[in-house]
């Protein structure tokens, strides 16, 4: 908006005010005494565009971002903490009780036991919220003493931990409800009331799938993958929890409602490479990676195609690829198309 208010532009208006009959060169007594002010007033023209910026949802971002969505009703999902399933044993490979809110450490988090599943097994919490809590599996060592307590360890991922939502997914969330028809439990809603909950990145509704008054409601996590379990039942339990059609959830009297996560469609790639001097074939085959997950999440839920071409220009996009032949994807070198509500996720990478 204020592009052209440069310090240039703002300098040579404020001498053209000066009358001819001074000396306004570089370095004389006028000249030196507007430029600083010059200098202010071009950032401050900065900081207006900026301000004017995050007044609006499409280029907010942060708090803003927040604030311009709130008349929506739609707010920012804050960051969760992982929950893990931990054993803890004695020296004899023995269960042994340990007290709830003991702590645990692994040296850089700490874990707190939280509730008993059976003997010698708890879910723990990770005391920092956040995806972070997700990375560690194995030993830990208690903070406090516990009597006869020789081996405690993670053993399984409960719940992901998730970190606060992004603006990009805050702002996705907020198109869907201002640019879509969601109202009166229609298809919209349901998937609106799904990505509501933590851990939720994308949801696909499909009404009458099994019969009048049914609904399924497929879900993909944030990294367009299939939720944990414990995703999926928070999301039942918030939308239809009895699955009788009696509106004990979100939804309203009559359907009848199925949460499941999203069907996983593994993409093998095959390929041979010719590299420039000084590449390796790990390295390419780490870029080729990371480039096919990046086009297969755009693909999710939005695209049921899975294109040979796109993926070819993923590897040659690559710099030190500078040609390659035989390109396999699942064995072929066709599109693939992917079922409603199943996801094609990245599966085994080959590269000679």
């Amino acid at each position: 908006m204020y592009e052209q208010q440069t310090f240039e532009i703002i300098l040579d208006r404020m001498l053209d005010r000066v009358p001819d009959g001074v000396d306004k060169r570089e370095g004389s007594i006028i000249y030196d005494a507007l430029a600083p002010a010059a200098v202010e007033m071009a950032q401050m023209y900065i900081e207006l565009d900026i301000n004017a910026n995050l007044k609006f949802a499409d280029t907010a971002s942060g708090e803003y971002l927040d604030r311009a969505v709130a008349w929506s009703g739609i707010t920012r999902k804050a960051a969760t903490r992982a929950r893990w399933i931990g054993s803890f044993k004695d020296n004899a490979g023995k269960p042994v009780e340990v007290p709830l809110e003991s702590r645990f450490s692994t040296g850089d988090r700490v874990y707190v036991v939280v509730e008993r599943i059976a003997a010698g097994k708890y879910v723990l919490e990770c005391e920092v919220a956040g995806a972070e809590g997700n990375e560690y599996t194995g030993g830990l060592l208690p903070i406090d003493y516990i009597a006869g307590l020789t081996t405690a360890e993670l053993t399984q991922l409960l719940v992901p931990g998730e970190d606060e939502e992004t603006d990009q997914a805050l702002y996705d969330r907020y198109q869907d409800k201002v640019s879509r028809p969601v109202t009166s439990a229609n298809k919209y809603q349901y998937e609106l009331w799904a990505r509501e909950n933590s851990g939720v990145g994308k949801a696909k509704a499909f009404p009458l799938w099994d019969g009048p008054g049914t609904v399924k409601v497929a879900l993909l996590n944030n990294e367009m993958h299939a939720p944990a379990e414990a995703v999926i039942h928070a999301v039942q339990e918030y939308i239809d929890p009895t699955q009788d059609g009696m509106g004990e959830g979100a939804a309203p009297i009559g359907p009848v409602v199925t949460v499941v996560g999203a069907e996983e469609v593994p993409i093998d790639v095959e390929v041979q490479v010719t590299l420039a001097s000084g590449s390796t074939y790990e390295g390419v085959k780490t870029l080729i990676e990371e480039g096919v997950t990046a086009y297969l999440k755009e693909l999710a839920f939005a695209d049921p195609l899975v294109r040979w071409t796109r993926i070819a220009n993923v590897i040659l996009d690559i710099p030190p690829v500078i040609d390659y032949s035989d390109l396999l994807v699942n064995g072929g070198m066709s599109n693939l198309e992917i079922a409603p509500g199943a996801v094609a996720v990245l599966g085994m990478v080959k590269v000679t």
